[in-house]
């Protein structure tokens, strides 16, 4: 699905956020944050690692009504992709190999989901690709919770369910784990070191779907319901390309969550 960023800031019907004005007082107003600046990339494309064999496994255990997944050959930094993730990381290359104005710098996650997933991509682009690593586009730690389902968090731990419920999207942080505003910080020290080192420059980051919706709350300025909106609606998929463009005075959503490569 492709998509265009929309301003928040305006004025419009659809939920625009506006100062306030003679007589709003006591009245509470949401404002977007800043957006990242100085982020004058010519192109920055994220794409989610494909399928995980963690994933893989965590949908058979929600399926199957099964607390937690076990099994695993690896801890989660390490686990490698299924045989369906494999097959979503070759069509990531061969959507590499077809693009008219290809990336010159490939950034990955050091999870090796993500590597794996990027490699794709560098193996199919050739000669000439920069690719680095970098533990800031890493997945949202969530510590006790990882691995769970749904159903057993709530079972387990219903004193963290509350917790969250009280706390918030953004703010809630699991025992031994971070919370997406914790990931907001570490993406804009990313965003800040991008710019000074690729400025100019189409860039390519495989990485994760906590990092594809956190960076826009970021890059787009968005307030918590704006993101927690987005990370509802349908999740963020396998293999899904998301890109900003630059327009001169920012980057722009052009593309968001799309998967007509595979």
């Amino acid at each position: 699905m492709a998509a265009r960023h929309h301003d928040r800031r305006g004025t419009d019907d659809a939920g625009a956020r506006t100062p306030p004005g003679p007589g709003a007082r006591g009245r509470l107003v949401l404002i977007p944050g800043f957006p990242a600046p100085g982020v004058d990339v010519a192109e920055l494309t994220v794409i989610r690692h494909g399928q995980s064999l963690s994933n893989e496994l965590l949908i058979a255990a929600n399926k199957q009504g099964i607390s937690s997944v076990s099994g695993l050959p690896a801890r989660d930094a390490d686990v490698p992709l299924s045989a369906r993730g494999e097959r979503e990381a070759a069509a990531v290359g061969r959507w590499a190999a077809g693009l008219e104005n290809p990336p010159d710098l490939v950034i990955a996650s050091p999870y090796l989901r993500a590597q794996l997933t990027a490699q794709a991509a560098v193996d199919a682009l050739g000669g000439g690709v920069e690719f680095r690593l970098d533990d800031r586009v890493r997945d949202r730690e969530i510590g006790v919770l990882t691995l769970m389902t749904e159903a057993a968090v709530r079972a387990a731990y219903p004193d963290e369910v509350k917790r969250w419920e009280e706390t918030g999207f953004l703010y809630y942080r699991p025992p031994g784990g971070e919370s997406h505003s914790d990931m907001a910080i570490r993406l804009r020290s990313f965003l800040t070191d991008l710019g000074r080192y690729a400025s100019g420059r189409r860039v390519l980051v495989v990485a994760h779907d906590s990092v594809v919706v956190m960076l826009r709350y970021v890059i787009e300025g968005l307030v918590e319901d704006d993101v927690q909106a987005i990370a509802r609606a349908g999740g963020i998929k396998n293999a899904s390309v998301t890109r900003w463009e630059w327009d001169g005075s920012a980057l722009g959503l052009t593309l968001f969550n799309d998967i007509q490569h595979l």
